[in-house]
Formats: C-alpha cells, structure tokens, sequence
C-alpha cells in the first residue's frame, strides 16, 4: 500500500479564494476591511518568516496586514500597552501575537505568555487563545475555532474523510493544537457538520503507556508532539489516516513527526511535510479575520 499525500496547500489556496470572495462582499456592504494586527517580539528567524508569509496571505485575500515589531528588550509592561492599544483601536479587527515570545526578553525576566495571551480582547481572539474562546468552544458553541485543528477539520472534510464513530488518536495535549483537536472532533457538530466531529478520541502525550499500541488502534491518528519523525511505521495501523502537524529542522531538511517513508507504506492517507497543515493555519487565520469584522461590525450597529 503507498499512501495518497493529502494536499494542505492545495486545500488552503481553496479556502483563501473563498475568503477573498467573502472580504469583497463585506467590502461591497460598505463596512471597513478586515484588519490583523501582528505583534513579532524579538528576531526568531521562523517567526519572521511566519509573519511574513502571513503578511503576504493578507493582501492576496484583500485583508489588511499590519505587523509591529518590538525589540527583544521589550518589557511585559510595554507588550501588554500595546495589546491595550490595538484591543481600543477599531480598524483593527484581529490581534495575534506570534510565538514563541523570546525566553531573553522583558529585562531578561521572560514573559508570562498567559498573561499576554489572556489580554488580546476576546473578539479579536483571532488565535482563540482567549479562555473566553477556549470555554465557549468546550461548550460546543464556539466563536473562533483554533486555527491549526479547524484546518485539520477543513481537511478532512474537504477530502470527505469522516471522523463520526471513528478512533481517533491525537498524540500531544499543546494547548494549540492537541487539546482543542481531541474537543473539537468530540462534538457532536462542528463547522463541517457531524460527519468531521463524533468521534471517540484518545488523547495521548509523554506519560501514556506504550504509546505504539494506543497509536495502532487509531483509524485516524494526528501527531502534533513536536518531536522529529517520533511516529515510526510500526505504529501505525493499516490503511489508517495520518496528519502531521509538526515541523522540525533536521539538519537541512524540514521533517514532520512522523516518518514519512514508513508511514506511507502503511497509511492509506497522509500529509506531507512541508505543504500539509501548515498552509491551512495561515488560511484559517484569515477566516477567523474575516468573521472577527463581521461580529465586530454587527456589535457596532
């Protein structure tokens, strides 16, 4: 068996010639662009490059991008300013700050990032980091859906791989990707209806107990540990679905968590990486962009 490679890059250009089309008819509505302001702290090389590669998605979907940039000197006080900034300005609509937050910043103290995340504004929670976001979302009556699962949800709904009655596996519990993956494909509903939600998920991470055999079990199994190649053939069950969601440097070569040769001898499906579910995060990013001013400007009626 040679697994067929799920195309996040193609899936992703879908969804961001949709919402382009979105952003013009609100545009058409007479109501202000859809706005997201970045906050970049310090010079991590994959941030900058995140940033910009978001930068560049924005325009394409007629989004405005703006991207302040703050020394790594920068103080928690000083960030938490300028998230009150941007939460009081209405032209923007959604507030992302990129992580990771440097470990030498804030006078060499290092930031709570809880404490950060917990101050964008929970209408411009366009990360749905908010624990406003994450509790509306634990109740199955979600405002923004964390951008890398409802990728992964986007996915599979797009390749009409259900998940309903199915065993999914979701190896790592990050509160960005594992925890808010396992509850979303839980619910009885989702943004792609039943059919990518029901199902009996097993939440696994560094203390589960023979984690190969709670992997086998899996008919759809998505590593998000952050760990390269951890997920070896053998752990796979036949003709199961795997998502990648990791990205690690090896040398120089980009790997996911997941070796991907083993695995696509085994799988019936798979994502590749790079070109998997990492273009389908920055496209959900501008969904939850573009939903973030419609709310905004329906509060403001």
């Amino acid at each position: 068996m040679t697994a067929e490679r799920l195309d996040g890059k193609r899936i992703a250009s879908e969804i961001r010639e949709e919402i382009a089309s979105e952003v013009a008819k609100h545009l058409a509505l007479g109501h202000s662009q859809p706005c997201l302001a970045a906050i970049l702290v310090g010079e991590d090389p994959a941030s900058q490059v995140y940033v910009r590669n978001k930068e560049r998605a924005c325009e394409k979907a007629g989004i405005a991008g703006r991207t302040f940039r703050l020394p790594a000197t920068t103080t928690q006080s000083q960030l938490l300013t300028k998230i009150e900034e941007l939460n009081q300005d209405c032209s923007v609509h959604g507030i992302l700050v990129q992580l990771p937050l440097p470990k030498s910043g804030n006078d060499g103290k290092g930031f709570d990032e809880r404490e950060v995340l917990d101050a964008v504004a929970p209408l411009k929670d366009v990360d749905a980091f908010s624990p406003v976001n994450v509790g509306l979302l634990m109740q199955g009556r979600h405002r923004f859906l964390p951008c890398t699962p409802h990728g992964i949800v986007q996915l599979l709904h797009r390749y009409q791989i259900s998940t309903s009655g199915k065993q999914v596996v979701v190896v790592g519990r990050s509160d960005i990707v594992g925890k808010p993956m396992a509850m979303m494909l839980a619910q009885r509903d989702g943004s792609c209806g039943s059919e990518v939600a029901n199902a009996t998920v097993t939440l696994a991470h560094s203390r589960t107990e023979d984690l190969a055999k709670i992997c086998r079990t899996a008919d759809i199994l998505i590593a998000a540990v952050g760990v390269p190649e951890m997920i070896r053939g053998e752990m796979i069950r036949e003709g199961a679905v795997v998502i990648d969601v990791g990205i690690n440097r090896v040398g120089d070569r980009l790997v996911g968590d997941v070796h991907f040769e083993e695995a696509m001898q085994t799988a019936s499906a798979i994502t590749p990486v790079p070109g998997g579910v990492g273009p389908l995060t920055i496209a959900m990013l501008l969904h939850n962009t573009l939903l973030a001013a419609k709310l905004q400007a329906t509060n403001n009626l």
